[in-house]
């Protein structure tokens, strides 16, 4: 073992040690009961505290965090109920134990690289009158608090969680209402207890007293389903509802998914990494054939009609190639016969133009992805022949659509998807889909999913594009297919400058550009940013914002580039965006909307310094930062 390796390790262990001292510094209240009693679990250095109790009058367990002696989280319910015992009420501790988390992970998508994860956990053994056990373990980072239920034994399945989160007086919210495909709009709402009553998906937005709170999940298996909020209009309660309230089935002990709460300023919000760092480690092992990248995706452009033949699909080939971009994205109607929608059997390799367009793409360094329907993956049999012959035939990467739905069924077709795509060596995008709940950590070959509202729709409000970054955005990749300059659906319809930021501001580990090469070549200052784009990202900072009405994130390339996009909502204005990069000079060139199309400035700043940049009306900007070493004049490789 070399010194530094080693010198890692005894300081990891150091750290072990001072967390876990830190995990069990306060004891149950002096003189309280198993029954009457208050626990504070606190993090590493920096983080917010969670205190667990249990009510005197019955016995129902509550959560509550707070930051720097203030409010997140009023004490909330916790527990679940299931076919033979209630574990909302009536429950006595009779043990608890704590321990360090101290972990390093890489991560092939997402808005870091390298992820280094600190927390606490806190195990409290719960025990009903009649002797049914409960364990609630909890978890305390710098950037959240989370925690899930354990069931030593089989209780028959569970019919319902009591976990909710209560706000305190005050707190705003952005909200998106909930549906099985996470793709309903986000609003602002100045008062979180009197948004209307409804379902709202997890990924929900509150600022309150005691910083920003993004609530969220992470761990969800074909062990149980995904859920949502439920609210009651006039009450500050968020509730945690199951898929179509159906019960989860279960044959054994259950662990179920962890309920998260990631908090802090909106520098933390939007950098945080806590659904991954939640989720179980990598299963996949060797993670060499995973790449991620921009993609060329014409759906967009005219869908089926767009070219779904060898010669149409050779051109985007081509395309994709000048713009050095290193994929080219197939959607529906490819296995359909010409002269027929049978499908084809991936038997016959005759019948389908895919295996040479995968050919020709390769000798011109482009990597072909293409579309499935989820149905075609459901019997064991079939997914295998379809994945199998894909990866045979050299496809990279399968984008599954219109699963539409969270059911503990799905969930399991999720799982067995999972396995096999990292099996064949295919890279995924799930469309119709759940949203990512740490499965990207999991498994490493998802490098994107759709569950949200995307460049597809036709009711997005500059409102939503100023959400995504601090709501959906946060817990995991998103592909939101910016880049359709020719859609007059978008609402910066009048900033190709806010569109073309839109490629920066949403992290996607395929990042599929979703206009045509004639719109490309029509602004060609967009197209020299995007053939600029890198494959990943190493590191994310929030440099202004504010949910639903302004978003400007930078991200730094392994070159050492900042990548910088920005989207506003509301009237043309100049907005100050500061260049919080690093100390020292810097480069950065702006792109901005002109009267004649896009505008090119060059400014000179240093690190600290604020940038008055201007933006249309519901528009947006792009930009790129460099050092400017050796007489450099722009950031262009």
């Amino acid at each position: 073992m070399t010194a530094r390796p080693r010198l890692r390790t005894i300081v990891l262990a150091l750290c072990s040690a001072l967390l876990a001292t830190t995990a069990s510094a306060l004891p149950a209240q002096a003189g309280a009961t198993a029954r009457e009693a208050s626990w504070e679990v606190r993090g590493p250095h920096g983080s917010p505290t969670a205190v667990v109790a249990l009510d005197p009058s019955d016995g129902h367990p509550t959560l509550t965090v707070r930051r720097d002696g203030r409010t997140v989280l009023e004490p909330s319910p916790v527990g679940l109920v299931t076919r033979q015992t209630d574990f909302s009420k009536g429950l006595s501790l009779i043990g608890r134990s704590s321990r360090a988390v101290a972990e390093r992970y890489t991560s092939t998508a997402g808005k870091s690289r390298v992820r280094d994860v600190r927390m606490t956990e806190a195990r409290f053994r719960f025990r009903t009158a009649t002797g049914a056990r409960l364990d609630l373990v909890t978890r305390v980072a710098p950037d959240g608090v989370a925690y899930r239920y354990v069931l030593p034994q089989n209780h028959g399945g569970v019919l319902r969680e009591t976990s909710a989160f209560t706000l305190p007086a005050g707190a705003s919210a952005a909200l998106g209402a909930y549906r099985a495909d996470n793709e309903l709009p986000f609003k602002r709402y100045e008062s979180a207890a009197t948004a209307p009553a409804g379902a709202y998906m997890m990924q929900s937005l509150f600022h309150t007293d005691g910083g920003w709170a993004l609530i969220a999940e992470s761990d969800v298996t074909g062990t149980y389903a995904g859920a949502h909020l439920t609210h009651t209009a006039g009450s500050p309660t968020y509730g945690v509802s199951l898929y179509d309230d159906a019960a989860i089935d279960t044959t054994g002990a259950l662990t179920t998914p962890w309920r998260a709460v990631i908090t802090g300023d909106l520098a933390t919000v939007t950098g945080s990494t806590f659904v991954d760092d939640l989720a179980p480690a990598s299963r996949v092992r060797d993670t060499s054939w995973i790449k991620p990248g921009p993609a060329l995706w014409t759906w967009l452009a005219g869908g089926k009609t767009a070219g779904q033949s060898l010669a149409a699909q050779e051109k985007y080939v081509d395309y994709a190639a000048e713009r050095g971009w290193p994929y080219e994205v197939v959607d529906a109607g490819w296995y359909f016969k010409p002269d027929a929608w049978d499908v084809i059997d991936p038997d016959w390799q005759t019948d389908s133009w895919m295996p040479e367009l995968v050919r020709y793409a390769a000798a011109k360094g482009v990597g072909i992805h293409v579309w499935l329907h989820y149905t075609l993956l459901t019997d064991p049999a079939e997914r295998e022949k379809w994945l199998g012959r894909l990866e045979r035939w050299g496809v990279k990467g399968v984008k599954i659509d219109f699963m539409d739905s969270e059911s503990q069924e799905r969930m399991r077709w999720y799982d067995d998807v999972l396995e096999s795509t990292a099996r064949h060596h295919l890279m995924v995008n799930f469309h119709g889909s759940t949203v990512p709940k740490g499965i990207q950590r999991t498994w490493p070959q998802v490098m994107t999913m759709e569950g949200v509202g995307g460049e597809e729709k036709r009711n997005n409000t500059a409102e939503h594009l100023a959400s995504l970054p601090f709501t959906r955005n946060v817990i995991g990749s998103m592909d939101f297919t910016p880049g359709a300059f020719h859609r007059p659906y978008r609402p910066n319809v009048g900033s190709d400058a806010g569109e073309l930021g839109l490629t920066v501001l949403y992290e996607s580990g395929i990042q599929n550009l979703a206009g045509t090469p004639e719109s490309y070549d029509a602004r060609p200052e967009a197209r020299r940013f995007l053939e600029q784009l890198p494959a990943r990202w190493e590191e994310t900072r929030l440099l202004t914002g504010d949910p639903g009405r302004s978003a400007v994130l930078a991200r730094r390339s392994a070159d050492g580039r900042w990548f910088i996009g920005g989207t506003f909502a509301g009237a043309a204005q100049t907005a100050d965006v500061p260049i919080r990069l690093g100390a020292g000079p810097w480069l950065v060139e702006t792109l901005t909307d002109g009267p004649s199309g896009l505008v090119r400035e060059t400014h000179t700043v240093r690190g600290g310094d604020t940038l008055a940049v201007p933006v249309a009306a519901d528009g947006g900007f792009a930009a790129l930062a460099c050092r400017p070493y050796a007489g450099r004049t722009t950031c262009e490789r």
